[in-house]
């Protein structure tokens, strides 16, 4: 099916449309990294809601957006890197950012390969004026959040409170039969929580990091997964990138979310979980490829990892 430039500039070059009805439309990414699904609800007009399935850290480079968009993002799952005047944040579960999407391009990154969350779209130019056309108390208008949000800088991010939480974990199961109807009451619902919001303008400012800072915890990350054969010590890591180890640690956990060693061991779980998949390797030829000498220290780590043992993983597979 045919993408048009606008799907590309919101969702990515490389997109592809896996299936296009009236009221919803199924978008794909993919490549040897991993996959993405977006599947987009088109609720009210300049108004779509859209479920994010990430398995990859980083998808194709998205163009610049042409007109007045407002992007409103909630982790569920994982973690998600967003780039403002210069700075780097990240949503990790129950966070929200709201951004203004607006003449620029930018790739999505996502640490852990792996993300799960919800996005509103709103097209501030083709959405109603104001959204008391469809209920009579909800006076929201759309221009006036971008306004409010996104006046000093292109981004605001709301960290986990009661409030989105019980707004969203609504929205990850709704039965086929209301979807329609409970979408239109769940948006309204939110941009009225959103237009009552007391905001300060330090929360951006306070968890933010700086791209040096951004850039070793990468650099760290590429490393550690190209040497997982090894066990490589923090101080270790720091001598390679010319960092104190505060350095290092502060930066890689602020991007990752994890310590290092958490990720380490999540990165080589992850990768011995795909050889069980994929190969007829015995389990001691997998844990020893990926550090381990010891089977009993492997199979408490996989299943810390991954909830079973490697053997369990195995037969289920």
């Amino acid at each position: 099916m045919t993408v048009t430039e606008q799907e590309k500039c919101i969702y990515g070059n490389g997109v592809q449309v896996v299936s296009r009805e009236d009221d919803c439309t199924v978008y794909s990414l993919e490549d040897e990294n991993g996959d993405a699904r977006m599947t987009c609800y088109h609720v009210f007009p300049g108004i779509d809601l859209v479920y994010n399935d990430v398995h990859m850290q980083r998808s194709g480079m998205k163009p610049a957006v042409h007109g007045n968009f407002l992007e409103i993002n909630h982790c569920r799952e994982g973690r998600v890197e967003c780039e403002c005047a210069e700075q780097f944040y990240y949503l990790s579960a129950g966070d929200l950012s709201i951004q203004r999407r607006d003449g620029y391009g930018h790739a999505s990154y996502y640490p852990l390969s792996h993300y799960h969350g919800i996005s509103i779209l709103i097209d501030a130019d083709h959405a109603p004026m104001c959204l008391s056309c469809f209920l009579k108390d909800v006076n929201v208008q759309p221009t006036a959040l971008i306004q409010k949000f996104c006046k000093n800088a292109a981004s605001y991010v709301v960290r986990s409170q009661p409030g989105l939480a019980h707004i969203f974990s609504e929205l990850y199961d709704v039965p086929d039969s209301i979807r329609k109807g409970y979408f239109k009451v769940k948006i309204l619902e939110l941009l009225l929580f959103l237009s009552s919001m007391d905001i300060t303008d330090d929360e951006l400012k306070q968890r933010s990091y700086s791209g040096i800072q951004v850039t070793l915890a990468k650099d760290a990350g590429k490393y550690l997964s190209e040497h997982m054969n090894r066990r490589i010590t923090i101080d270790e890591l720091a001598e390679r990138f010319y960092v104190s180890p505060t350095q290092l640690k502060n930066s890689f956990k602020g991007v990752y979310g994890v310590s290092i060693y958490a990720y380490t061991r999540a990165q080589k779980m992850q990768a011995a979980a795909c050889a069980l998949r994929q190969s007829d390797d015995t389990i001691m030829q997998i844990a020893g490829r990926y550090g381990y000498e010891n089977p009993s220290k492997f199979a408490k780590a996989f299943k810390d990892v991954v909830g079973m043992t490697p053997n369990e993983y195995r037969n289920s597979n």
